[in-house]
Formats: structure tokens, C-alpha cells, sequence
């Protein structure tokens, strides 16, 4: 393949125009060598499929025109329904914009479209949700139609001839809409309701991000090479407090108008360059905001008080201006900030010849960085139950994260925003579930003395706000449930059994696989469980008058670590009764285990002892590893009961306690369950080990203003009773 020529990857000359709010930082040319390297960045990302096919896009331009076509046949109805005349009719227009990847040209195959539906001023909302509708469940190409009037961008989602394609609507204050329309035209806005305003601002933010770059080629490259990056390092979501497709697309737009000449692997390596440096909360421009006078909210932190707490504020260049990343948190900017260090650090070797593109790609092993992680689980009876579910419990994942962060012991909380298959309780109970795994980073200690960490509160206000949100919207129904579970590292294999999870090593680049969301039994899920179960699904559980315990996880109990395991009894609550696994190397150590927690019960009942119904407490076991092998940089992450709290012995005894307001006593309330569970310690050579990972992490990471969540609705108290779970953690030298 012949190198790329001048024209297109545009040398150009010195760009007299001024872009973007500063002077520029360099104005070099690009050189033979800078060509080289961006056409072996661009034959590096063509294995990844971010360049698609000519037919495919053809066939992408037949199908827009196709509904192109249906539109203006449906506004030509509408307005002969409205009795206009007939010579208005055949000039009104109408008009299908597109924007997001596919108007920026960065789309990769299979992409879905975003398109925005311009209507004139006779044509109401209610038309395009209603007649439009019925119109397009009357084409044969049409599938999987469904409509989402109430949200905060109403849209209209189809499938047209396989492609998924996203449809807004706008009505203008215009009679007519032209066919030479500039929907950057900021007058377009006047006398419009603030569901149209929202609606245009997808193409008045792409079309201006375009119309800010000194040279579009460049930047649709870098901007592919940037997101298929960002993807690759799990840090590609906006939803969850990473960055989405607008704001990447603004932070290459911003490093194109620093080095308005540079070609894109020479603007690939500056984008790293330029944001590993960058002083947030500054924010970042690619215009100077401009007021229309219209009155409406733009981001201002002078004016805004809240706007002053974003942490890492990029702003849309179209009026209203806003911060597209107003969901990042103190740890998603930490987590960002260390990956644009080390991009900068493999670009540098790549400029020198020291390694491929292919480097830039290697995604790292999210479940080797960390030592400890909390799991959650979304699941629903039905799979269009399930699809509701599972978007509104991701949707709030960032205040779990945001409440983590704020325990003083916590320095870090990292969500990975790839979601798995989660598995079944039951293999009888059709069930569909989603799991999301948070990773930790607790604090290290200055004394020697051991730390408890709660996060029953932490946990407890994510999954109410959730349940409320849930039963305030009327989408609540029973067996809705959300789990919360802490696992170890080394246990994960457990719950993400199809995972390459290589022992021992601290990095790793191969990629994951899918995952069977029928082969983990539950019975062995954590060592730490939370189980918020469905608020209607309460009176079917057990009462507590019998101690309930999970199984280990992990690989067979060493010497020095302790584990129990008793009968378990099924409630809503809880997993079912463990599937033996044929060859599985655990069977016998598990069964001795049981044996001896089986006697050791028996010997409870007999003399007598009672659990108490607001907490149980699990003696410590008799085996655990002496504290003189603790060594002063070993992380032990335990659980603890308060009896064991003045003990020596720092083996893990979780503690889970139930309340219900409406009951008297455990016998009596409403679902109240008691659940104690043992897990193995970590060896001492494994918590000897520190994470690479996160030692940069807690290097880089600055305790600041938790972020603002201010636009969660405050919702009214849960009218169902939620069983409280408490979780309790001890940390160990």
C-alpha cells in the first residue's frame, strides 16, 4: 500500500485562520518520518474494525435517504390533515440531520445512527410519537420499534434494514425548513421548549466540533485512534463516569487546534502529551463561550455554584454551552489521567522506533490491577424486565462509586464499564442478570493496628435510591434484585469462570471471552456478600433462628487460612444450595469443613446459645495464621463481628445483620434473615505482593470535592421495607 500523500492526510500550508481560544503550540510541518508512522498507525488499526466497509456505508446512505423519504411524505400528511393549502404543502420540508460518530465520519461497522428529525412549526410532538409511529410500524424494513417519549431527549429507537438508528425530534419556530438549513445558527432557538433545545444540541455540537479543526482528515483519524484506545482501557462511558464519544471528540478537537499542521500519529502522541499535563479543573475550550441572551443554563461556575465541583469539565462549543463530563468522579479522572501518562510513555517509544501501534492497543487485565473488588449483580425474572433493570441500575452505579469514595478508608473505586453475563440462582428459575465489578484501592495504614471498614451505609443508600427510582417510575416488579458481593482477586475466577485470569502475574493483555452465564453457582460466590433482594419478595423468606453460611471461594484452604461451610437454606435473599462440580479439587476439603462446622453447630445448639436477632456473630475459627507472619506491607481485607474485635486471631469472619422496622423480632418480622459466611485469607506471599497498578494509582489520586449529584431527584421514602444488610471489612497490616 502506498504511503498516504500530502493532500490526504493535508500538510497543508501554515493555517492563517486561529483556532480554538489560545495561539497555537507548534506549527511544524509534518515530515517523511510522521508520514510513515501515520500509515503504520492507520494498517494497525484496521484488524479492530474501526474503518468500514465502501458498501457498508453506502448502504448506511441508501437507508437515510429511504427515511429521508418517509419523512416527507409524513409531514406532507400532517399538513393536510392541518388543512394547509396546497402550494404551502409541497414546499414545507422537513428534514433528517445526523450527528454523534457517524456525521463526525468516526463511526466503526455495525455502529448504530443518531439522527435528528427537523420538523416546521405546524407539526407537533405528538404527531411524531403518534402518526409518525403507526407510519413506520408499516414498513416492512422496520424492526425492534419502540418509543421513549418520557425521557430526558425523548427518541424514537428502530432497527431499519438491520442498521439501529436513534431518531430526535425538533420543531422550529419556522413555516417552512429550507434545504440549505445551518442548524448552527443560535437564532434557531428562539421561542423553542427546552425538549427541542436538548434535542438540536447533538447537531449544533457536531457540527461546530467540525467547523474548529484546522483539518477534518486528521482528526477523524487521531479521533478513531483515540476512542478505539480509550475502549481497549475500559475507560470508554459516560454513563459511569468516564468520558463518552462527544468529549473524546473534543479533547482531539482541542489537541488539533495546538498543532494545527501535525499529521495524526505526530497529533496522537500531543493528545497524551497535552492531557497528562493538564491542570484540572481548568476547563477545556474550543471556543469562548458566547451569550445568545435566550436565557437558558450554560456551564458557568462564576454564575453556578454547583459548577464549580466538576472535576475534569470539558464544554460543548454550541450555545447552551454545557460540561459533557459531568459525571467524573475524584476516581474515574484519577483512573483517566494514569492511562494518558502511560499512552504518553508508549507513544514515546513508538515515535522512536521502540515499539508498534499495536502497543497503544494492548488492553491491560482490569482483574490483576486490583486486590480487592465489589461485585454487583442486576437481575429479573423476564429479559424485557431485565433491560430496564439493568439500564437503570448502570445509570446509578456512579453514586455507589461517588459513596465509596467518600469512606475515609477508601482511596480508590474503579468500575470496569464492560458488563458480563451474571449467573443464575437457580438453574430451574428462568432468571437474567448483569454484573458489574468495582475495583478497590483501600488506604494504607500508618499504625500497625487493625482497621474496621463499614460500608453497609455506603452500599445500602445506592441499591434504596435505586429500588426508589425504580418504584417512583412504576417500573418496579417482583424479583427485581441487586446483589452486592467483595471478592479478592484471586477469587474472581470463581464468578468469572470463561475470564483468562493468569496466576501471579501483574499484567495482562489477552483479551476477554465471553462468558456462560450458567456456570457459576452462587452458593460459592463471595466472601462478602450483600444481597439486597425485591422489596415485594420479603415475605417469602425464612426466619433467622438457624445461622446460614456460604460456601469458601477461591482455591482449596491453605494451612494457614480458615473456612467453614454449613447447610444453607434457600430464601429470596440468598443463593441456593451449592451444585457439586464433578473433578472439582475441592469436594473433600469441603466436605471435612462441613463435617466439622456441622459438629461445632450441634454443639451451639446443645448448650444452648442463641443468635440474636439484630446480628449474628460467628466465632473465630480455630486455625488462622499467627500475627507474627503479617508483615508491615501486607493488605489483609477481612471481615470482623464486634466480639472478635479485642482478638487476636485477624482471620475473616463476615457479619451480616438484618433489620426490619416492621418486625419485633427476627422470628416474627418480615423476611429477616441471618447470614454468616467464611472465606479463605489471601497467602502472605499473594498480599505481599503489591499491585504496580495500584501503587501509581494512589500516587496520582488527590482526595478533593466528592462529586456533585446533584441531579439525582430527591425521591419519596421507599413505601416497601428493604432488607438492610450490613457488611463489615477489617484491615490488616
Amino acid at each position: 500500500m502506498a504511503l498516504p500523500t500530502a493532500n490526504q492526510v493535508s500538510l497543508g500550508r501554515e493555517t492563517p485562520k486561529h483556532y480554538g481560544i489560545t495561539s497555537p503550540i507548534s506549527l511544524v510541518q509534518a515530515k517523511e518520518a510522521d508520514l510513515v508512522l501515520t500509515h503504520r498507525l492507520t494498517e494497525a488499526l484496521k484488524p479492530y474494525g474501526v474503518f468500514e466497509e465502501e458498501l457498508e456505508l453506502q448502504r448506511r446512505i441508501h437507508v437515510l435517504g429511504k427515511l429521508n423519504t418517509l419523512v416527507k411524505e409524513w409531514i406532507r400528511d400532517v399538513s393536510e390533515t392541518k388543512n394547509l393549502p396546497a402550494s404551502v404543502i409541497e414546499s414545507v420540508g422537513g428534514k433528517i440531520f445526523t450527528f454523534g460518530s457517524y456525521r463526525l465520519g468516526v463511526h466503526t461497522k455495525g455502529a448504530d445512527i443518531d439522527a435528528l428529525f427537523v420538523a416546521p412549526r405546524h407539526v407537533e410532538r405528538t404527531d411524531f410519537f403518534s402518526s409518525f409511529l403507526d407510519k413506520l410500524k408499516e414498513q416492512e424494513e422496520v424492526k425492534d420499534l419502540r418509543a421513549v417519549e418520557e425521557a430526558f431527549v425523548p427518541v424514537i429507537k428502530l432497527s431499519f434494514d438491520s442498521i439501529e438508528i436513534d431518531i430526535l425530534f425538533a420543531r422550529l419556530a419556522l413555516q417552512t425548513i429550507p434545504k440549505n438549513l445551518d442548524l448552527r445558527d443560535d437564532g434557531l432557538l428562539k421561542n423553542l421548549d427546552i425538549r427541542c433545545i436538548r434535542s438540536l444540541n447533538g447537531c449544533r455540537v457536531t457540527d461546530e466540533i467540525l467547523h474548529l479543526v484546522p483539518n477534518i482528515e486528521n482528526f477523524r483519524l487521531t479521533l478513531r485512534t483515540i476512542k478505539l484506545w480509550a475502549k481497549r482501557h475500559n475507560i470508554y462511558s459516560n454513563i459511569l463516569g468516564f468520558l463518552g464519544g462527544v468529549s473524546w471528540a473534543m479533547l482531539v478537537a482541542r489537541t488539533c487546534q495546538l498543532y494545527p499542521n501535525a499529521v495524526a500519529s505526530t497529533l496522537v502522541h500531543k493528545f497524551f502529551l497535552v492531557f497528562s499535563k493538564w491542570e484540572w479543573p481548568n476547563p477545556v475550550l474550543l471556543k469562548q463561550p458566547e451569550d445568545c441572551n435566550l436565557n437558558l443554563p450554560v456551564w458557568d461556575p462564576r454564575v453556578t455554584p454547583s459548577d464549580r465541583y466538576h472535576l475534569m469539565p470539558i464544554i460543548t462549543p454550541a450555545y447552551p454551552q454545557q460540561n459533557s463530563t459531568y459525571n467524573v468522579s475524584v476516581s474515574t479522572r484519577a483512573v483517566m489521567v494514569d492511562e494518558f501518562k502511560q499512552g504518553l510513555s508508549i507513544t514515546d517509544e513508538i515515535l522512536q522506533n521502540k515499539a508498534e501501534w499495536s502497543k497503544l492497543f494492548e488492553a491491560p487485565n482490569f482483574f490483576q490491577k486490583y486486590k480487592h473488588y465489589i461485585v454487583l449483580l442486576a437481575s429479573a425474572p423476564t429479559e424485557k424486565q431485565h433491560l430496564e433493570w439493568v439500564g437503570l441500575v448502570e445509570s446509578k452505579i456512579r453514586i455507589l462509586v461517588g459513596n465509596l469514595e467518600k469512606n475515609e478508608f477508601i482511596t480508590l473505586a474503579h468500575v470496569n464499564p464492560q458488563s458480563f453475563p451474571g449467573p443464575r440462582e437457580s438453574r430451574e428459575k428462568e432468571e437474567v442478570s448483569t454484573m458489574w465489578v468495582i475495583g478497590v484501592i483501600f488506604k494504607k495504614m500508618e499504625t500497625s493496628e487493625n482497621l474496621n471498614v463499614d460500608l453497609t451505609i455506603d452500599i445500602q443508600s445506592f441499591t434504596d435510591t435505586v429500588y426508589r427510582q425504580a418504584i417512583s417510575s412504576k417500573m418496579f416488579e417482583a424479583d427485581m434484585k441487586i446483589q452486592a458481593m467483595h471478592v479478592k482477586k484471586r477469587q474472581l475466577h470463581q464468578l468469572l469462570p470463561s475470564l483468562v485470569m493468569p496466576k501471579r502475574r501483574k499484567h495482562s493483555t489477552e483479551g476477554l471471552r465471553q462468558m456462560n452465564d450458567s456456570s457459576l453457582d452462587l452458593s460459592l460466590d463471595s466472601d462478602n456478600s450483600m444481597s439486597v433482594p425485591s422489596p415485594t419478595a420479603l415475605s417469602a423468606a425464612v426466619p433467622t433462628s438457624t445461622p446460614v453460611k456460604s460456601g469458601p471461594l477461591g482455591p482449596p484452604p491453605s494451612p494457614i487460612a480458615a473456612a467453614a461451610s454449613q447447610p444453607e437454606i434457600q430464601a429470596s435473599t440468598m443463593s441456593p444450595p451449592a451444585v457439586k462440580r464433578p473433578g472439582s479439587p475441592m469436594q473433600e476439603e469441603r466436605k471435612r469443613l462441613k463435617s466439622d462446622s456441622e459438629e461445632s453447630a450441634t454443639e451451639r445448639q446443645t448448650s444452648g446459645d442463641s443468635v440474636p436477632s439484630s446480628q449474628t456473630t460467628s466465632p473465630p475459627p480455630t486455625m488462622g495464621p499467627p500475627v507474627a507472619h503479617k508483615t508491615p506491607n501486607q493488605e489483609v481485607l477481612e471481615e470482623k463481628s464486634p466480639k472478635e474485635h479485642q482478638m487476636e486471631d485477624p482471620s475473616i469472619v463476615p457479619e451480616t445483620k438484618t433489620e426490619d422496622s416492621g418486625a419485633a423480632s427476627v422470628g416474627e418480622g418480615e423476611g429477616g434473615t441471618s447470614v454468616e459466611a467464611e472465606v479463605n485469607e489471601d497467602s502472605i506471599s499473594e498480599e505481599m505482593a503489591a499491585s504496580e497498578g495500584e501503587v501509581k494509582m494512589e500516587a496520582n489520586i488527590t482526595r478533593m470535592v466528592s462529586t456533585d449529584l446533584s441531579d439525582v431527584p430527591l425521591l419519596p421514602a421507599n413505601p416497601i421495607p428493604v432488607v438492610k444488610n450490613s457488611i463489615k471489612l477489617r484491615l490488616s497490616r
